[in-house]
């Protein structure tokens, strides 16, 4: 009986002043065949530590959005099956084998769900939202893409079947109050730009409703008061996020009405 080729895996970072994580994350993703990580002209040591790496490939290019960034990372790629994870993320030996498994099986999906333990200062936080977490992290380059139109938490595209993983991918997202404030700060911001290719007219329930209900949503709903003091924290800066959205398309929008006046 012939037995199939292996199956050669990319492992691709895009990165920015990611100084205090580079170094992990890279010594993680040594089970892969490729690694490559494209970096947005970071301020801190973040492309110098990485070059050192001699089995990674890395290239600088402007930030234009998430999912512009991330698609030209893939066409990098060597391989057909893609790892796409961010830096702040941390792949167990056991997924790591799992990983293996699942794309040097017979008949594998075209991509995969990895569900995500949210790490708030290095202990995992088990509500607020997060305890449903799941992001494709996994798939085949031929069966997909991310979809241009979704610069901010960006959604991939997959032609074919998608399953789900067994083991956890651990996110190190939250290191400190400041670190976190200002990802959800420039998330709204490119959340705006979102929002302004929709024609989005900001009002009152955009700037006080929307963030409030986001709060509630995920403290109450999602049972983020179980969490304590950490639920409030994440709560609150996931709904500033949302009030930046905002503020920020109605600036964007002043700016426009301004320039056709000249």
């Amino acid at each position: 009986m012939i037995s199939s080729p292996k199956q050669l895996l990319s492992a691709l970072l895009i990165t920015y002043n990611e100084e205090s994580n580079i170094r992990e994350v890279l010594d993680n993703l040594a089970f892969a065949d490729e690694i490559i990580v494209v970096d947005s002209f970071s301020t801190d040591k973040t492309f110098e530590i990485a070059s050192t790496y001699k089995n990674v490939k890395i290239v600088q290019r402007a930030f234009d959005n998430f999912a512009i960034q991330r698609n030209y990372t893939i066409d990098l790629a060597s391989n057909s099956w893609i790892l796409f994870i961010d830096a702040d993320e941390r792949i167990s030996p056991e997924l790591q084998q799992e990983i293996s498994t699942e794309i040097n099986q017979p008949k594998s999906a075209s991509a995969y769900f990895f569900r995500r333990d949210f790490i708030f200062e290095n202990k995992k936080l088990y509500f607020s939202g997060w305890q449903n977490d799941k992001i494709i992290r996994l798939f085949r380059k031929e069966d997909a893409r991310y979809n241009n139109n979704k610069i901010v938490h960006e959604k991939l595209i997959v032609k074919g079947e998608i399953r789900k993983l067994k083991h956890k991918l651990t996110h190190h997202s939250y290191s400190d109050y400041e670190n976190y404030k200002q990802k959800m700060i420039f998330y709204g911001q490119l959340k705006a730009q979102e929002e302004l290719t929709k024609n989005t007219n900001p009002n009152f329930f955009h700037f006080y409703i929307r963030p409030v209900y986001q709060f509630l949503n995920q403290y109450l709903l999602r049972l983020g008061f179980l969490d304590g003091r950490k639920g409030i924290i994440i709560c609150y800066l996931n709904a500033l996020s949302v009030a930046v959205r905002f503020q920020e398309l109605k600036k964007i929008q002043k700016q426009i009405k301004i320039s056709s006046r000249i």
